[in-house]
């Protein structure tokens, strides 16, 4: 009897123990959710939890040069260089986060909460216009809601988390580093909405390859493709805001990442606009179909560099589609040379 009554109250005991999260988090797993709203994150584990990063992901940022070929948010000691759930922003789930969801009805309530400038709230604006014109992802100011995201500008780097973890959520755009490219916001936003990166596909080996000579050996890790990936049917896009850049996590300012196709290497990385399977990807992965409101955009790559003249104070800028190569060029800095991030 006595050993009975002593394994009733263990086990007792270990039930207030082990479920390190509250009644209202425990009901963010609502068993009548759709399975299609859930987005698989087991893989990453406890991967995805960590600190901000001032000392050495911020000085990173901070130091980028304006014409550097590198993507500011592949320069984070985060998750795949940008993927971050900051561990005092949910209570650790046995020490996993196993899942996210999808935003109900692509229904996404914000907050700004981060020292922005008129012009640089205009670049974040902006890009949340080009999602309501071309998808039917709508970002509303918070009124209230459970769950939310909360743009900062903290100085850690560019970072988000993936989907919807419930309460409220960081998007973090250090300043300036992570306004100069309009496509970083975008991007950012979209691991937001649920997105992954596009290299870590499952098929990615059938289109480019990952040289780990050039990758810095903490960053191999960074390259890790999924077992198993959804693309919603959308093929492999190396214009996709999600790729990497052919020189992500370098140590030498060689390649880490090469096309099957030479004629595509020019293609990673861009972050100046939505692609067209993106967009294509959002649409489905949220079911858009008869809910989109506005017709999308004839043409991609058609949103400028945020320094550029034709991103104003108004959400409602004018775009030159026959400049984007131009754009591109200069915004990458081909002509200069690559600049080396310093270990901090």
């Amino acid at each position: 009897m006595q050993r009975l009554i002593f394994t009733f109250v263990s086990m007792y005991t270990l039930s207030w123990a082990l479920p390190l999260v509250s009644q209202e988090e425990v009901s963010f797993g609502d068993p009548t959710q759709s399975s299609t709203d859930i987005i698989d994150l087991s893989a990453y584990g406890a991967a995805l939890l960590g600190k901000p990063d001032q000392e050495l992901t911020g000085a990173r940022v901070a130091n980028l040069s304006a014409d550097s070929d590198v993507n500011p948010e592949e320069l984070g000691s985060y998750l795949e260089g940008d993927i971050l759930v900051p561990q005092p922003a949910i209570t650790m789930r046995n020490g996993m986060v196993s899942q996210s969801l999808r935003w109900p009805n692509g229904v996404v309530p914000y907050r700004i909460e981060g020292d922005f400038d008129r012009q640089e709230l205009s670049i974040i604006e902006t890009a949340m216009e080009d999602y309501h014109k071309r998808t039917c992802i709508r970002f509303v100011p918070h009124s209230g809601e459970r769950d939310y995201i909360s743009i900062d500008s903290d100085f850690s780097g560019c970072w988000s988390a993936v989907g919807r973890i419930g309460g409220r959520q960081r998007v973090n755009l250090q300043l300036p580093g992570c306004l100069r490219r309009y496509g970083t916001v975008l991007h950012e936003l979209m691991h937001a909405l649920g997105f992954l990166h596009e290299q870590s596909r499952m098929e990615r080996d059938d289109y480019v390859m990952i040289n780990y000579d050039n990758i810095r050996p903490r960053a191999w890790k960074n390259f890790r493709k999924a077992d198993i990936s959804e693309a919603f049917g959308v093929p492999y896009d190396f214009d996709s805001l999600m790729h990497y850049s052919a020189r992500a996590f370098s140590w030498n300012g060689q390649p880490t990442i090469i096309t099957k196709e030479a004629k595509d290497n020019i293609r990673l990385g861009q972050r100046l606009a939505f692609s067209d399977k993106d967009i294509e990807k959002i649409n489905r992965m949220y079911a858009c179909g008869s809910r989109l409101t506005t017709p999308p955009a004839d043409v991609s790559f058609s949103t400028p560099e945020p320094e550029s003249s034709m991103v104003t104070t108004s959400s409602s800028s004018s775009i030159d589609p026959d400049n984007w190569i131009e754009l591109l060029i200069s915004s990458w800095g081909l002509k200069g040379s690559f600049e080396e991030i310093p270990e901090v």
